[in-house]
């Protein structure tokens, strides 16, 4: 298996160049969201792609502040 470093993980890549973008969101990803959204006090769409789910969750960890590694 090809070590992540080497090869760059999902996370580093636009979600619009995803191979499997366009498919329903993972349980993970439908979880996390729900988080952020209590947090953010916004309503999360459930039907959102892994693609549009990403960008949802970058959106809402710079809204409320999770994820966001503190400035240096």
């Amino acid at each position: 298996m090809a070590d992540q470093e080497t090869t760059g993980s999902n996370t580093q890549k636009d979600p619009d160049e995803w191979v499997t973008g366009d498919e329903p969101m993972t349980g993970a990803q439908a979880s996390y969201l729900n988080t952020l959204g209590q947090e953010a006090g916004e309503k999360v769409p459930e039907d959102l792609t892994k693609a549009e789910a990403s960008k949802k969750i970058d959106a809402l960890q710079e809204k409320t502040g999770r994820g966001v590694p503190d400035e240096e």
